[in-house]
């Protein structure tokens, strides 16, 4: 089973768009690149996603491996194919992370996403967002006014999860 990042936090960006990686989330890169080795810089891919997308979502490459199998079963030719071929392929660079554990954000994905002086990081199980800080508090305050309009004060979010299978 693949490793999963956890966890938030927020970060500087330098003048060149550097920002360093949260030490945690550097293990599970590390462990998730099949060519990496000590002396190395590790691999990943940055989806940067259609002009809508105010987040860049980093992705392990194992995790990007497992997406491309699931692209390659899909039917040539069918939209849905078609869009996450877009999306994964399209609308994404690949990128390493450099010997003092940061990641360089070119400066057309700073400008797409609002990165300034700070990056919010936030774990997604496979992959992490890159987020503007004040564009993640907005979003994440109306998801949250969502949720407490449609569910009880006391819900537990895990009994969404499906059981898992027994034998």
């Amino acid at each position: 089973m693949a490793r999963r990042f956890r966890g938030s936090d927020t970060f500087k960006v330098d003048a060149k768009g550097r920002v360093s990686i949260p030490a945690p989330f550097r293990r599970v890169i590390e462990a998730s690149d099949p060519d990496w080795k000590d002396g190395l810089r590790p691999n990943i891919v940055i989806v940067y996603g259609p002009e809508s997308q105010d987040w860049l979502e980093v992705y392990s490459m194992e995790a990007v491996h497992e997406i491309d199998e699931q692209i390659a079963i899909m039917q040539r030719g069918s939209s849905e194919r078609l869009i996450n071929e877009e999306r994964m392929y399209g609308q994404s660079i690949e990128a390493q992370i450099d010997d003092d554990g940061r990641l360089t954000i070119p400066q057309k994905l700073r400008d797409k996403v609002g990165l300034k002086s700070e990056a919010f990081f936030i774990s997604a199980g496979d992959y992490f967002r890159i987020w503007n800080p004040e564009t993640y508090e907005a979003k994440a305050a109306r998801r949250s006014q969502r949720l407490s309009d449609q569910y009880p004060e006391d819900f537990d979010p895990r009994s969404l999860l499906p059981p898992l299978p027994r034998g």
